[in-house]
This record gives C-alpha cells, structure tokens and sequence, in this order.
C-alpha cells in the first residue's frame, strides 16, 4: 500500500533531538506533525538541558500522544550521537529521519521519500538540503550539483561523490537496513554523521536521490548560539573531524572497502580540511602550528591521488602547511578560490618554471609549488593576479590613515611605474556604505628593497592603439637565462575621512568592502584589500568600542572569515553604516523598516502614478529603458542616438539600475523605481523601451509605449510559456495588462510575427523593420564600427593576430545563476583550439560566470560589456545555443557554432521551442567539446559547407535589416508631422 496510510502505527519515526532549546523546538515538532504523510511520529530526545527543553518536549507529548514521545537522557552526553542512538531505539516505524530541534522538514519531506523509497526499494533516499542563514535571511543548497537529478545508484562505488553528502538529516532510512547492519553514531565526537553516513553508503545495496529538498538546516545568528559546525575557531573542532575520518578509514579497511579510500580522502580534503584551510589567514601564528600538528601527520596518510587531484591553491597551501611555512599558509590561505588574487612572491627557475614563494623548491615540494600552470605573466591586466594588503591602520580624529602594499608577481604594473614616469603609478580606494563609494585618488612608489622585475618579465602589452599584443612577435619570454624573482612591491599612504562616506538615511543597504581600483592604458581593475595577516594589531589600534571623533570604529573581522578588510563604524549612537558586516537591529527598527517599505513600495508608487495623470503630459519627454534598466544598450540606444544626431526637439530621460558608467555624459538619468522614475512614468509623452515598463504602472491613454524587444524567438514566449500558460488565470491577466500598454512593436520578421506577435496577443501596430539595434551590424564596415570592435578587442585584451571566438549561451529556466549554461569544457576548447584564439564568454545577464583559475591567458570575461553588439563586432565566430543572439550574428556573415548538448531536453521541457533547431540551424550542432574544438580548427572549412544553410537561416529571419532601422522608428515615433 503506498505511503501506507492504513496501516497501523507510524510509517515513519523522525528522531528529534534538542539540547537547552526550548524556544524553537515547537516549530521544529510543528514541521513533522504538519507532514502531509500523516502516519508519523516525533521521538523528541532531550539531552538533558537546563532551560526546560524537556518539560517543553513533555508538554508537545501530552497535547498529541498518539504521534508524539518524549525522552530524556540521564546526564548530558555532549553531543548529537547518544540522543540519536537512544531514538533508533524507541522509534517504532520501520522508516527513520533524524531532526534537530533547531532546524525543520519541509511540508511534503517524509510522504515524497517514503514514495520513492517504496517505489524503488532502495535501503534510504537522501535528498537536498536548504540552509538558512539566519542573520541576513538568505538560502542556500546543500552541493547542489550532487542533486540535479532523481535517480537510483547501484551503490557507492557507481557514484563515489557521495562521500560529500555526509548530513545524517536529510535521508529517510529503512530501519531494517539500520538494524541489518548495526548502524549507530560514534559517542564522545563531533561530526559524528560523518560515519554514519559513510558506513549507509557502504553498506547500502541501492539508495535513491530526489532532487527536491527534504530538509531546512538553519544556521545560527550571531555568537551566541554557535553550532558546532560554525566553530571552526576552536582545535577540538579539528581534531574531531581528523578523529572522525581515522574512523572512516578503520571501517573501510575493515569490510573490504579500501578501494573506496581516495573518494573519501578527496571528500575530506575538499570539505573538511578546506574549510580550516579558508580560516588560517584569520589566526594567529599559534594556532596555525597547533592546526598543522594535528593535520599534518594524517595527510600522510591520505591516498596520493587524491592529494593529486586538488587544485592547485589548495597543493599549495598543503604544502606551505607540512614544511612548517605558517606565514606563507596564510598568505595562501586567502587566495583559495580567488582566481585572481596573486601570491606575493613568485620565482622562476632555469626552465622557465615558476614558482611560489622566494626561492625555488627542490624535491616533492617542487611539484606542489609549481604554479606555471597559472601563466602569471600572460594574464590580461583586468584579470592578472596582483595582490593589496593593509599594513597600517591609524585612527587621527575623524580620519583613519591606511597603509597599503602592493604585490605584483607577475610584473603587469611595472611597464607604468618601471619606466620611471615621474607621477608614478595612480590608483584610487574606494569605501561604501550602503549609499556611493568615496573615492580617493593616490599615488604608489616602488617599495624600498623589493625586487625589481628582471628583463622580459614584466606583464603582457596590451593590444590595440597603446601596445603589442601579449604574445606578439619579439616579447622576450622568460628562459633559462633569466631565472628568479618576477615582479614588484607598491607601497602608499592614504587618509580616509569617514565624515565624507555618503550614508543612505535607511543605514546598511547591503555588503561592501573597501577596495583598491588600478588603471593602466584606459582599462581599469577593481580588487578588494586584504587585511594585515595579524589581525591583532588592528584591534589594539582600533578596539571595537570607543570614541573616533563621533564614529566608533572596529576592523577586521576574524570570527567570519571573510577575506577582506572590513570596516564598522557607528555614528550619533545608532549603527548606520558598514563595509562587510550587517548591523543587528532591534524589533523597532526593523519595525520602521517594513513601514517605510509600505510607503515607499511599489504598489503605493503606482498609485501615486495614476493620480499624477491628473498633471498634463509632457509631450516631449521621452522615457527610455533598455535591459530592465541595466545600460545604455540595444534598440533603445539607437534611436536616442538618432534623435540626437537629427537634432529633435526632445528631452531624454533614461532609466537605470546599478552601474550607471555605460551612459554617455549629461544624459538624464532617473533610478528604476524611484519616485523621480513614477513621475517620469506619468509625465512623459513617449516610453521606448527593449524588456518591459514594470507591469505595475499603467499607460495614460496620451502617452505612447514603443516596444522593441530584444531579439526574436527560439523558445516560447508570452502565453506559451509554462509560467502563462499553466499559472493561472492571474499571471495571464497581469500580463496581457502589461502587453496592452504597448502602442507600437518593432517586428523584424515575418517569423517573429508568427511567434512572438501571436504568443503575447499582440494586436497593436507593428512597425515592419530591422531592429534597431542591428543597424550597427548590417553596417559593419563602417569606420565607426570598426573603431567599436577595435575598442572591444582592446578592453578584452585580445593580442593582435589573435581571433576572438564569442561563446555566447542563453539561460536555463528553473537554473537562473547557478552557471549551469556554460556547458563548454572551456578547459579543453582552449587547450584544443591552441594560442590562435580567445575565448569571450558573454553568458545571460540572469546567469552568473568567473573565468576559471588558469585559463585568463585565454578566456575573457564579456559581462562587463553593457551592449553585446560591441563583441559581436568584435568577433570572429560565434558559439551559442538558442540564444536570440545567433540571429542578430548572421547579419555579419561569420560563421556560428551551435554547442548543443542539451538540445533534446531543453526541447522537450516545460519551456520548448519553436522550432526544430537542426532544420533552422545556420551552423552544425554540436554535442561535444570534442566536436566544438574540431569545428573551430577547421572553421573555414565549416563555414564553406555550411553556407547554403546560413544564407537561409538570414533569408528567412533577417530580410527586414537594411541598416536604417533607427531612422525608420524616429520618422514614424518622432520626426515632424509624425504625431
């Protein structure tokens, strides 16, 4: 019987356990007797606490006796093991879930594993987990990659990654498999699940994976409720988990299981040990050598493969660590995961290898410490590896005084300041609080003492009107003839005036880190500094109370971890502004807060916005949006661009969110949103816009809503969507409000009108022309645009002689920032297709992406660029999926890659398609980086045999681009006589 539900007794026993936590173990009992699977029971295990916890439990008990038991152990055990083992031995379910008093199970948790269990016969089914961060309110997923998909594994050995999946909470477990194999938790250590879990997966025959979560872990606010997760400050904390994992390996070595040792080895290496290795730069010099006393030898003991296996910050820092380097694992330790945050010193030897650190390494340290692989003088200057770090902070009154140094290995900077330019190298700090940065310009010099860079090591020229290419002809590579230090030292001094840092009224509006921004041949890079490794100094400098001229003001902030300096500072008694630390407010405040939102909220300015009608229109104001605010981009800029060329008489207003440099200068700008935005709305005779006006604010009738899209249709759109088309009768009235606005559409094809125009209903009329912001495209050959693609090349820092390849994906519904689009194995296209090309990677503006460590001397990031027609211009070929992009890209009659490897699942989804891609497609599909790579090497050849179904593909959806889209639009919006 599925689920059960007739059978007598509970078909699953949620083992709760609670420790002094009787204020939210209530909820925590509510969230399992609220499971829509009835048949279950709570077994609260309370672990003998102080506060009352256990009369709590008791009186949970009383109130629903039939599902609810309460026990107590005798004395307190001190951790989470004997409460747990205590409830396998009440539970009387033949299913088991472990809950802590803390956390929750979501409502459908216990029925949807009990479902899957039963229809699969798996001995648990474990499933994703949502962790909760209680201080800012924000979610995160338990290694989501582990869960993308529900599936049956044949045990371990078919998926060893599970190792990773270590919790004891989020699986439903048979208590016949428990008690099969007398699985229990380890008494008298932390991390005790880890074994648990380890000896489950071992044992188990099948288990099951859903890919929903199951579970909602909260992590606590604040110091004083620390979890023992979070207290990785102390040495108990390591010395558990190194305990635990010495118990892992007797028991594998135990059952014939040793073969299973290098998953478990890297699991332990990529979690357990990488999480106090991210911490060490936040210690002091003592705890760093008790640290490696206690790591060091069972590194030993770990299989070399996996050691082999880490990336290579982390061999670096692993190898600092076992040659007793304690202030070099420190420097390191800040540089885990940050993939372009240089180590100070860097060394080659006569091969040409390079190195960390001073000197050059000799036997197996040579290996681990070899950081070639990095290409540190290859890298493009807004990617390169350069290091700032805080040396001295003085308070004098209201100002606080910063020392800073910087450390560039790899010499990108030298060629400026090198070269003996009397004003040196210029950069500027900026600091925020929650409003505009305060930017303060400075000057470096050469530090006193510091190597300085040696012939042929200083940092890639820069292609375009300023430089050669990085591997231009006649750039002396470092050989055998040239070996040692690489690089300089930059030191300065800077006055920060805290009286100048603007303050939004409302206090912190989100994280902020001061940062130091380099400029060098028109581009520009923007780093975070790093705190002193001794934070110590810095508290006795700055403690975290006293008075500062009006400020109190505290620096660093170890107990987080963060990898940045880290400023706080109050004023008038109420804390208003910070540089990476949320303030903790009290009820009222955030009483005031939720008041202010009602008043400033959306739904109060449209409102506002209608009875502003009662205001004549101003016919000419014009109000343009692109991109949902983010840029002066797309079919919207080009015809502002029109108007201002021609001279028109009208006033131009655009709105923005965010980054505001993309604008050219004295363009009126109004924030998305904001109060000056409502009354732009109500007053303004003409919108043009490329996304959608925010569907709350209404049209008056005498104002006219241009839409010009932003590229024709792969995927369905409007009401053919899952969201429209299965959401109900709301979403579809909201937005048909929102498409009935729109007065004129530009529709660049006749298949756009066959599918986007039919999709929306859409009944208004269509100005039958290019878009807009093609014009630039069929124009190609015109010198402004190829100055724009001169331009672009020279930002990305593509070398002369190089080709660009634009890899350009569209998002994944249900996967928006996750990075999941980038599907290319960028590593091997690079690798395959050689120093001939540069890879642009210009993903969604919904998806998120950062150029993986070691591949910047090959890979440019193109998010940074507001209008995408500057690296189509830029470009040689383009790599795309269903991205709207490959039909704005056949105007320029290169060649197109379609990276498709997800081509019958995306089809087939909720979302689908239109069209069946290979009978459309311009390019070949490809379903491999292996196929990509072969594509590219031979493009030439590709583009030949692809040309016929090019010139079809341009036929059929680009027969409307004749380059004077823009002008089209402005005589028909805007020209006299047009009204």
């Amino acid at each position: 019987m599925a689920t059960g539900e007739g059978r007598r007794g509970p078909d699953v026993s949620v083992i709760l356990i609670v420790y002094n936590d009787a204020g939210r173990l209530p909820a925590a009992v509510r969230s399992v007797l609220g499971q829509t699977l009835r048949a279950v029971e709570v077994v609260i295990v309370d672990d003998h606490s102080t506060d009352g916890s256990y009369e709590v439990a008791r009186r949970l008990a009383a109130a629903d006796p039939e599902r609810v038991r309460a026990v107590r152990l005798p004395a307190n055990s001190g951790g989470c093991s004997a409460p747990r083992n205590r409830g396998i031995a009440e539970a009387r379910a033949p299913w088991l879930m472990f809950l802590d008093s803390d956390d929750e199970l979501p409502r459908h948790a216990c029925k949807s594993l009990l479902l899957t269990a039963e229809r699969t016969g798996a001995d648990f089914v474990t499933g994703e987990v949502v962790r909760v961060y209680e201080d800012s309110g924000t979610t995160g997923l338990w290694y989501p990659e582990l869960f993308a998909d529900e599936r049956v594994i044949e045990g371990i050995r078919e998926a060893p990654e599970f190792f990773f999946d270590h919790l004891s909470t989020n699986k439903l477990y048979s208590a016949a498999f428990v008690a099969r194999h007398r699985l229990r938790f380890p008494e008298g250590v932390h991390y005790e699940d880890q074994l648990f879990s380890a000896q489950a997966f071992a044992h188990a025959h099948r288990f099951a994976v859903v890919p929903w979560p199951v579970y909602r872990w909260r992590l606590a606010a604040g110091p004083g409720r620390p979890s023992i997760s979070s207290s990785r400050h102390l040495i108990r904390n390591v010395t558990d988990r190194i305990a635990v994992a010495r118990m892992i390996d007797d028991f594998l070595g135990a059952t014939g299981n040793a073969d299973l040792r290098p998953a478990k080895d890297a699991k332990f290496l990529r979690h357990d040990l990488r999480l106090h290795l991210g911490d060490l730069a936040f210690r002091g010099e003592e705890w760093a050598r008790r640290f490696a006393a206690e790591t060091v030898p069972y590194l030993a003991e770990l299989a070399p493969e996996a050691l082999a296996a880490q990336p290579r910050d982390e061999r670096v820092c692993l190898r600092l660590l076992r040659e007793g380097r304690h202030a070099e694992v420190r420097q390191c330790a800040r540089a885990l995961g940050r993939p372009h945050l240089a180590p100070r010193h860097a060394v080659r030897d006569g091969r040409g290898r390079t190195y960390w650190g001073r000197e050059v390494p000799s036997g197996p340290a040579a290996d681990d410490l070899d950081i070639t692989e990095w290409r540190l003088t290859e890298q493009p200057f807004t990617g390169g590896r350069i290091r700032h770090e805080v040396e001295t902070l003085v308070p004098e009154g209201p100002l606080l005084r910063l020392g800073l140094r910087t450390y560039d290995p790899a010499g990108l900077l030298a060629d400026t300041l090198g070269a003996g330019r009397a004003d040196g190298l210029t950069a500027e700090v900026r600091l925020s609080a929650g409003g505009p940065a305060l930017t303060l310009p400075f000057r470096y010099r050469a530090a006193e003492g510091a190597a300085a860079p040696r012939p042929g090591v200083s940092g890639p020229a820069l292609s375009g009107p300023d430089g050669a290419g990085a591997d231009a002809p006649g750039r002396d590579v470092p050989g055998p003839e040239a070996p040692g230090p690489a690089g300089r030292e930059y030191t300065a001094e800077i006055l920060l005036d805290l009286r100048r840092v603007p303050l939004r009224p409302q206090g912190f509006a989100g994280r902020r880190h001061p940062s130091v921004v380099l400029r060098r041949h028109g581009l520009s890079r923007s780093d975070p500094l790093l705190a002193p490794l001794g934070l110590r100094p810095l508290r006795a400098l700055l403690p975290r109370a006293g008075p500062l001229a009006g400020h109190r003001v505290s620096a660093g902030c170890e107990e987080r971890g963060a990898g940045r300096l880290e400023l706080v500072w109050e004023r008038a008694g109420a804390l208003r502004a910070a540089a990476g630390l949320a303030p903790r407010l009290g009820p009222a405040h955030g009483a005031a807060l939720r008041l202010r939102r009602r008043l400033t909220g959306p739904r109060l300015k449209a409102l506002v916005e209608r009875e502003l009608w009662r205001l004549p229109v101003e016919k000419d104001l014009v109000l343009f949006e692109a991109m949902e605010g983010r840029g002066y981009a797309d079919s919207p800029r080009r015809i502002h661009e029109e108007l201002v060329r021609r001279g028109l008489p009208y006033r131009c207003v655009w709105s923005y969110t965010g980054d505001r440099s993309s604008f050219p200068p004295g363009v009126a700008l109004v924030r998305r949103g904001s109060w000056a935005y409502v009354r732009t709305l109500a007053r303004a005779g003409t919108w043009v816009d490329s996304h959608g006006i925010p569907p709350g604010y209404a049209k008056r009738p005498e104002t006219r809503y241009l839409q010009t899209w932003h590229g024709q249709a792969v995927k369905h759109m409007g009401f053919d969507t899952p969201e429209l088309r299965l959401g109900g009768e709301e979403p579809r009235r909201r937005h048909r409000e929102a498409v009935i606005r729109w007065d004129l559409l530009v529709a660049p094809s006749e298949e756009f009108e066959r599918t986007f125009v039919r999709a929306n209903g859409y009944t208004g009329e269509l100005l039958r022309c290019g878009l807009p912001r093609n014009d630039v495209l069929v124009r190609r050959d015109e010198p402004a645009q190829l100055r724009s693609a001169a331009d672009a090349r020279h930002r990305l820092q593509i070398p002369d002689g190089r080709r660009g390849l634009l890899y350009a994906p569209t998002f994944r519904d249900g996967l928006r920032g996750t990075g999941d689009s980038v599907r290319v194995d960028l590593a091997e296209l690079v690798a395959g297709v050689g120093a001939e090309w540069t890879v642009v990677v210009r993903p969604h503006p919904y998806e998120r992406f950062t150029v993986p460590p070691g591949l910047g001397h090959a890979v440019r990031d193109g998010r940074g660029f507001t209008e995408v027609s500057d690296l189509l211009l830029a470009s040689d070929a383009l790599v795309t999926d269903y991205s709207s992009l490959m039909f704005d890209y056949a105007l320029l009659d290169r060649p197109i890659l379609l990276f498709a490897d997800d081509y019958e699942e995306y089809r087939g989804g909720s979302r689908g398609t239109y069209y069946e891609l290979p009978e459309i497609a311009p390019g070949p599909l490809l379903s491999t980086t292996a196929e990509l790579v072969t594509a590219v090497r031979e493009l030439d050849r590709v583009a030949a045999e692809w040309a016929g179904a090019h010139a079809r593909f341009r036929a059929r959806f680009t027969a409307r681009e004749n380059g004077r889209a823009s002008g089209t639009v402005v005589d028909r919006l805007f020209a006299e006589g047009a009204r």
